[in-house]
């Protein structure tokens, strides 16, 4: 099969198209001829060394797929051969064809493409997980969400709004704060030219908000603090800005601030399947009848996974960016 790979740490252009053997399902996993995968931050930094996979999973980059069953382990009851599906994966989306464990799997609805369905696994379970069964956050409820036009940020903060929270988000470009806002948050605050805890303040009366979730870490660990509500929570998902702080224990006190750190693919696999079970119960529903949706910005071919990159790296893009087999 083919497959992305690359030889030592760097920028985008260390990663290249090479024959890889096809991987072997063993007795709980499906093996998968993927149409589509996506990518993630953590594609970025895996490439860059810093990220890597553990142990017993695939070295290629990708942790998310759709696409067809070509073949099922012994133990595996629920998928046959030709069943469309897609689902998280801990490596391996960036080939040709791929191991998914049956736990993990699910069918991809009618009438959605391979593409369609690439778009949703990491960015609907990180938003649920983090937002939701870590963060908590409840119908009247305020969220402030970081980097609102990621992948990420477009899946939760439409969560958000169909839970009944109001929602604020930070992003880097006049568009980017439009999209947003279309897709329902209540207000874009542009972290280059505004204080975002200072306008956080202001449009909550100075009281702040009751959950905060963040990709960029250290370098908005202050800030986060001061914008959250007595009592509120700030989720931690990324370390774009750092992940060493000055920490203000005296702030955590006193305001009774709850911080929840939050990792994805070093989780257990028990973790993982249920994690798919909360999202498939909750809300795989309202992407089915279009109520909520992925929102795919570009899709580029396999062989120009090194130009994907580039694209993520320069943050121009709003919602997903795919590769496609």
């Amino acid at each position: 099969m083919k497959a992305i790979t690359f030889d030592a740490p760097g920028d985008p252009d260390v990663l290249y198209v090479a024959e890889q053997p096809d991987p072997v399902p063993g007795p709980e996993d499906l093996l998968v001829r993927v149409g589509a995968s996506a990518l993630n931050r953590a594609d970025t930094l895996q490439r860059l060394g810093g990220y890597p996979p553990p142990p017993g999973e695939s070295e290629i980059l990708g942790l998310e797929l759709a696409g067809q069953v070509e073949a099922v382990g012994s133990q595996v009851q629920d998928f046959v051969p030709g069943d469309r599906v897609f689902g998280l994966v801990g490596g391996g989306g960036y080939a040709e064809k791929a191991l998914l464990h049956a736990g993990m799997a699910m069918r991809i609805p009618d009438g959605w493409s391979d593409a369609y369905a690439a778009a949703v696994s990491e960015v609907f379970f990180t938003a649920n997980e983090t937002l939701f069964t870590l963060g908590r956050l409840t119908q009247g409820e305020t969220v402030l969400i970081h980097a609102g036009a990621s992948g990420v940020g477009t899946a939760g903060l439409q969560m958000a709004r169909q839970a009944g929270a109001r929602v604020l988000v930070t992003a880097g470009s006049a568009e980017k704060l439009e999209r947003t806002v279309a897709l329902g948050a209540e207000a874009g605050i542009n972290y280059k030219t505004e204080d975002f805890a200072e306008r956080v303040l202001a449009m909550t009366d100075q009281a702040g908000v009751e959950l905060v979730q963040c990709f960029v870490g250290a370098t908005y660990w202050q800030r986060n603090l001061e914008c959250l509500k007595t009592g509120g929570r700030l989720v931690l998902v990324g370390l774009m800005g750092g992940a060493e702080v000055n920490a203000n224990l005296g702030m955590l006190m006193s305001k009774r601030l709850t911080v929840i750190g939050s990792v994805m693919r070093s989780q257990p696999l028990e973790n993982k399947i249920a994690i798919t079970q909360r999202f498939r119960e909750r809300w795989l529903p309202l992407l089915e009848d279009g109520t909520i949706e992925p929102i795919i910005d570009r899709s580029f071919p396999l062989a120009e996974a090194a130009a994907a990159h580039r694209y993520m790296e320069e943050n121009r893009n709003v919602g997903k960016i795919l590769l496609t087999m």
